[in-house]
C-alpha cells in the first residue's frame, strides 16, 4: 500500500513562487506513474500536472503551462511541483496521486493512491 504525504504549501502572493513534495513510502515511487490534482472549494478536483514512469514525459492543465513544473526523484521517491507566477485561480488543496500502469490520464478515477493535501493560497 503506497502512501503519499504532501507538503510545501502556504500562503503567497500573486506572481510569486511555491513547491510542493510529495514524498513516497511503502512502495517504489519509480513504479507509479504520478501526478498532482487540486481542488478549489465549491469545485471537482481537477487535473494539474503528471509524469510518466519511465521517459520523465510530463503533461500539464492547460491553465498552469509554462508556470509549473512537475519533476520526479525515484531515488528519493519523491515528486515535486515547482509553481511559479502563481495567479489567485492557483488556490485550492493540492493533492498528489500515484497509479499503477504507465498511461497518463487526467481524471481522478484512474488513480489508486492520494496523499491528503495541502492547501495553497494565492492572494491578489
Amino acid at each position: 500500500q503506497v502512501q503519499l504525504v504532501e507538503s510545501g504549501g502556504g500562503l503567497a502572493q500573486a506572481g510569486e513562487s511555491l513547491r510542493l513534495s510529495c514524498v513516497a513510502s511503502g512502495g517504489s515511487l519509480s513504479s507509479h506513474v504520478m501526478a498532482w490534482f487540486r481542488q478549489s472549494p465549491g469545485k471537482e478536483r481537477e487535473f494539474v500536472a503528471g509524469i510518466v514512469r519511465l521517459s520523465g514525459r510530463a503533461d500539464y492543465a492547460d491553465s498552469v503551462k509554462g508556470r509549473f513544473t512537475i519533476a520526479r526523484d525515484n531515488a528519493k521517491n519523491t515528486v515535486t511541483l515547482q509553481m511559479n507566477s502563481l495567479k489567485h485561480g492557483d488556490t485550492g488543496v493540492y493533492y498528489c496521486a500515484a497509479r499503477n500502469g504507465y498511461s497518463l490520464p487526467s481524471v481522478t478515477e484512474e488513480y489508486d493512491y492520494w496523499g491528503q493535501g495541502t492547501q495553497v493560497t494565492v492572494a491578489s
